[in-house]
């Protein structure tokens, strides 16, 4: 059965198809900022639109749905009104995040930043660096883009664990991570950030890292103490790779720009080529779902449109 709400969407992306019977705003014929936006049923905020994008859902008072690009929500739950649904990009970052999770794992290992910076200077400078074969590799947070990370991995020589909240498809309970996490040699974090994670890497469970733990986080950057991180460093006791920072974006001068052993990536982990036509064929999935009377998929908040 069809629903009876021909809604109005608003998506960054001027020729993205939909129903018939619903319309399509965009930046070509509709400005949030200027524009009268009462009409707007469907909103997909822009992608790396930050907080300032959501600000605009405030003008949408008969928002029905918001659509988020990415899989991360957190910062969406405030912005979501009663009745409202919530949902998720789940899916449309897997490869891409994942790819850079082992990307940086292998540069960090590898001493791709050494290879860069003695290429600046024009320098030869022939050494002997890690390799990620042989390695113990803890892969915390066993969603949908952790399970690319570990299929990803799965064609080297290394030996992975998973880790989740609910410990459900072989992984381990993140409420047993104390007991394994001297054991590995490089730790690899995609999970969500909520209360339960925020600083679940505090100074505490940094010290339990095995001395050359290498630390990659292409989750938030709030996962981790970044205090705790930069004093981590500076003593040369572990490495680490990050796509995310908190703060974020990391200011000129902050201290961890300047700790040995860190290699910083701006928050790129699914920003890439495979980014849109991935979004679009989810959202257009969802506009077919709704048009169909059909449930929507990857509901977080489930609104009176689920």
């Amino acid at each position: 059965m069809s629903t009876s709400i021909k809604h109005v969407v608003w998506s960054q992306w001027d020729d993205l198809v939909v129903p018939s019977g619903f319309t399509l705003r965009s930046p070509a014929t509709t400005d949030l900022a200027t524009a009268n936006l009462d009409d707007i049923t469907f909103y997909i905020p822009s992608y790396m639109g930050g907080r300032a994008a959501l600000e605009f859902s405030k003008k949408m008072p008969n928002l029905k749905v918001l659509q988020m690009p990415n899989a991360g929500y957190e910062d969406a739950l405030e912005f979501t009104r009663p009745g409202m649904t919530l949902c998720n990009g789940r899916g449309i970052h897997d490869s891409s995040t994942a790819e850079l999770a082992v990307g940086l794992t292998i540069a960090s290992l590898r001493g791709f930043p050494d290879f860069v910076r003695n290429q600046e200077r024009g320098q030869w400078i022939h050494q002997r660096y890690q390799s990620m074969n042989d390695k113990r590799i803890a892969v915390i947070g066993y969603g949908s883009i952790g399970k690319t990370v570990v299929q990803n991995l799965s064609g080297f020589d290394v030996t992975v664990v998973p880790f989740s909240r609910s410990g459900a498809d072989g992984a381990v309970k993140i409420e047993e991570l104390d007991n394994h996490l001297p054991t590995f040699d490089v730790v690899i974090l995609i999970l969500p950030l909520n209360d339960e994670s925020r600083k679940l890497f505090d100074k505490r469970r940094l010290a339990l890292l095995k001395d050359g733990a290498l630390l990659v986080n292409v989750a938030r950057g709030g996962i981790i103490d970044t205090d705790a991180l930069v004093a981590e460093l500076n003593s040369g006791r572990i490495t680490a790779a990050l796509d995310v920072t908190d703060p974020e974006p990391l200011p000129a001068g902050h201290p961890l720009w300047s700790a040995p052993g860190v290699l910083i990536a701006p928050h790129v982990g699914g920003n890439t080529s495979a980014f849109e036509p991935r979004a679009r064929r989810l959202v257009e999935g969802q506009l077919a779902r709704l048009a169909a009377g059909q449930q929507l998929e990857n509901v977080i908040v489930a609104g009176d449109i689920i």
